[in-house]
């Protein structure tokens, strides 16, 4: 018991402490002499530790009002004995100090300091004041903020502006600038103006976009992304993640255990007594910097930053990435940064065209600890973007540019709006889109995708399948699609169709209906390779031939509350009937001896989608959109009901399905994915309305499978399962010199399940379809456990593991250990 209450204690301190960190001490008091009770006047009184301090007044009287304190206050005068008192930090306190006077004074010799290098010391003290620095341990702020974002091409070349392809568009080639060592041709710039504001308790942060100017970019939810929380590097972060890849920061709170430093310089920056610091990787390939900085010698803040990648950085397609930042105190001791500067050089290749990025960013308009009241920061998103933000003109530019454009960039607007005007720039432009989406743009229709225009399988043959939706050029509130398909040897024609139409974009509101009679291979993860993928037909280790005939009719409605929560309400009506000649439906009476068989299954039922990403953000497109993701944990809950006597069905049961998943950053150690998952079906089904977990028989690795697991091999009514995969990130091999070139990353996986099965299951359709006795769907008796390792990141885009199925090794036509292959496009 008293171990447990000093433990309690002790968090009970650490929270006071880290409460205090990073508040404002106020101290006042009157230092006087001991013996005679008179003022002493002119009297140092300073945190030890620090800089930061006061010099009595002619009544002995001080006050220091500072964010860089300490623990202890230190007193001394000429003549008396010093002496040091202990304060609290982050309050206000009164402190009197009495100092005894001394006798005859003693010789005191003072030799060089020939101790390790000062600036590592110079560095100690920055990672000691880091919190002090940093913005965020301010109440609240505001601020303007200007952003310019423009791409360039470069490595623009006389031979390739000469090709013929490119005679259409000669005249941008007017514009390629060859001062820098890339010749580069600017093609795209964006402007913004907002206001950003942020409190520390509780925390929030807004950001009204005033003004958006954006050349060549006709979709409007990319305005969210062009004002500064989106574009913003915080050098006091411990990583920067950038690319979806930590650089770990020169001042992180480990970067002693990762760089090296030289005191180069030191200087009066502005009216700032600042020294110059050198920072260098200490291994090659690591994510980290090179660069200089300067750090100011009284508070020790960053007054500027310039870091470029280090050389060897274990990260694709980019050839440069360079941060520039200026810092200045706004008011006392409050350092806020004022000028942003980013660069990026996209490229395959030195040899080919790449990509300029650059971001200029400008700040100014501070308001310091004057925090707005709850309900301000209240709304459905932290990102508003003012409805006439998009129609300023260019007066009101002029007036707001904190700087102003060059030449060269106003010639952009024009350029870029007239090449995209080009007949011949469409073409290009839609042969990217065939490639990247699949489909094939034909004014008012897309054709595609175009690799399910022919696969295989042994239920069907060769199957031809002709698809189809209606492109922007129709209507860009609602979406026809459709298709039709034909296999060889069932003689069969499938079809399928649908629309979506929304009613609002963001946050998102739209609903749907689609319809189709097609086959379908139940237990089948979302994510992985359709069937009628001509690469699942190619690459597979077994037959596709426990295929199911499916009629489905669904309609939805889907709702987003709020940016990262959102709900889909869907009514499904399915009939399912066992397609080839490998398995059937069949029940057992317990009065009859023989089989009964079963033509059929009929389902209607009515399910709940509830989705919670805290502040996840997405890009939309038209009718899609792509999720960037969230750093806080992902929460799905979905709830069924089955319907008995609608349309047919025959069956009554509830579904509830819960599913959490998260991205943990382990800093320049990687980072994890994990997922876990619980199920539970209540009421008595056949196996294929249960959990048909989800196997994987083609010989490409699914993240959302199992994969050393077959189809229709395990089911279940009730079950949780945990996957987890850990990215290292080239932990291991960028320290081996004979791999470090190959720029190889390890990752290691291991997925676990457990599951239940009530036997009445079987009463209502046998798992016994081969007519043998033995159940040909197995249900989980203790955990199915797969594990894998692999390497990522060979030739830039292939990952290949090695899996090892764990349990369950004696059921048949299962795999104990396999290679698999994912082609993935990463940083």
């Amino acid at each position: 018991m008293g171990s447990a209450r000093h433990i309690t204690a002790f968090f009970v301190l650490f929270l006071f402490a880290a409460a205090a960190w990073g508040q404002k001490t106020i101290v006042s008091g009157k230092i006087t002499d001991a013996q005679t009770k008179e003022p002493i006047l002119f009297a140092p009184v300073f945190f030890v530790g620090t800089k930061s301090g006061a010099t009595t007044d002619e009544n002995g009287e001080y006050r220091i009002e500072t964010y860089y304190s300490s623990d202890s206050l230190r007193c001394t005068s000429v003549g008396y004995q010093m002496m040091t008192k202990k304060v609290k930090q982050g309050i206000t306190q009164v402190v009197n100090f009495e100092l005894s006077p001394i006798g005859e004074l003693k010789e005191i010799v003072i030799r060089p300091d020939e101790g390790p290098n000062p600036a590592i010391a110079l560095v100690k003290n920055v990672l000691r004041n880091k919190k002090i620095n940093n913005r965020e341990k301010l109440d609240a702020y505001e601020y303007e903020a200007y952003n310019k974002v423009e791409f360039d091409l470069n490595n623009i070349t006389a031979e390739f502006q000469e090709r013929k392809i490119f005679k259409p568009f000669a005249f941008v080639f007017e514009g390629v600038d060859t001062t820098q060592e890339k010749p580069y041709l600017p093609v795209f710039m964006t402007e913004s103006l907002s206001d950003y504001y942020f409190r520390r308790d509780p925390k929030n942060s807004k950001e009204i976009i005033k003004a958006t100017k954006v050349s060549g970019v006709e979709n409007e939810s990319i305005n969210q992304f062009l004002g500064d929380m989106y574009q913003n590097v915080n050098i006091y972060d411990n990583e920067i993640v950038a690319f979806g890849k930590s650089f770990t920061s020169p001042i992180s709170a480990y970067c002693l255990g990762f760089y090296d430093y030289d005191l180069i310089d030191s200087a009066y920056i502005g009216n700032k007594w600042c020294y110059k610091l050198q920072f260098f990787p200490r291994r090659k390939q690591e994510l980290l910097f090179f660069g200089e900085m300067w750090v100011n010698d009284s508070t020790y803040a960053i007054k500027s930053v310039e870091a470029t990648i280090a050389e060897g950085a274990n990260i694709n397609w980019i050839r440069e990435f360079q941060v520039k930042q200026e810092y200045d105190e706004v008011e006392d001791e409050v350092w806020m940064l004022t000028k942003d500067e980013l660069l990026i050089d996209f490229n395959i290749s030195d040899k080919k065209m790449g990509v300029y990025g650059r971001k200029t960013a400008t700040y100014k308009g501070f308001v310091i600890n004057k925090p707005r009241q709850s309900e301000f920061y209240k709304g459905v998103s932290d990102i508003i973007v003012m409805e006439d933000s998009g129609d300023k003109d260019e007066e009101f530019w002029n007036q707001s540019r904190h700087v102003e454009l060059t030449d060269k960039e106003l010639q952009i607007y024009h350029m870029v709006d007239t090449l995209k005007n080009l007949p011949q720039f469409r073409t290009v432009a839609n042969i990217l889109t065939l490639f990247v989406s699949g489909y094939k743009v034909i004014g008012p229709v897309e054709l595609g995708p175009y690799y399910t225009f022919y696969s295989f399988n042994p239920v069907e043959g060769n199957r031809f399948r002709l698809g189809g939706r209606t492109s922007n050029a129709f209507s860009k509130r609602i979406m026809l699609d459709g298709y039709l398909a034909y296999g060889t040897r069932d003689e069969r024609f499938k079809y399928g169709g649908g629309l979506i139409y929304i009613m609002k974009k963001n946050p998102r509101m739209a609903f749907g209906m689609s319809g189709k009679r097609d086959m379908e291979q139940l237990g089948q993860a979302d994510g992985a390779f359709r069937e009628d993928n001509v690469l699942s037909s190619l690459f597979r280790r077994n037959p596709a031939n426990k295929l199911t005939d499916v009629t489905e009719a669904t309609g939805y409605f889907e709702r987003e509350w709020l940016y990262g929560f959102s709900n889909k309400l869907i009514f499904t009506h399915r009939v399912l009937k066992p397609a080839g000649d490998k398995y059937r439906y069949v029940r057992f009476e317990p009065q009859l001896t023989d089989q009964q068989q079963v033509n059929f299954l009929i389902t209607s039922e009515v399910t709940l989608y509830t989705r919670f990403a805290y502040k996840e953000k997405f890009v939309y497109g038209e009718f899609e959109r792509v999720s960037l993701g969230t750093t806080y944990p992902a929460v799905e809950v979905l709830y069924s009901y089955g319907i008995p006597n609608v349309l047919g069905s025959g069956f009554e049961y509830q579904r509830l399905i819960t599913r959490v998943s998260d991205k943990t950053r382990f800093g320049p150690f990687g980072y994890m994915n994990v997922t876990v998952e619980a199920g539970k079906i209540f009421g008595n089904l056949p196996y294929p309305l249960l959990m048909m977990h989800q196997g994987n028989e083609t010989f490409f690795y699914d993240e959302s499978s199992y994969n050393t697991m077959n189809f229709f091999e395990f089911v279940s009514d009730e079950w949780a399962s945990v996957w987890a995969t850990y990215h290292a990130e080239g932990l291991v091999l960028n320290k081996i010199p004979i791999m470090r070139r190959l720029k190889w990353r390890e990752v290691v996986s291991a997925k676990a399940l457990v599951g239940g099965y009530d036997l009445k299951n079987d009463l209502i359709l046998s798992r016994d379809f081969n007519y043998d006795g033995k159940p040909d769907i197995y249900t989980l008796s203790r955990p199915y456990v797969e594990a894998a390792v692999g390497i990522e990141n060979i030739f830039k885009v292939l990952r290949i593991d090695a899996l090892w199925r764990l349990s369950y090794l004696d059921n048949p036509n299962i795999v104990r250990f396999g290679i698999r292959a994912k082609f993935q496009v990463d940083f």
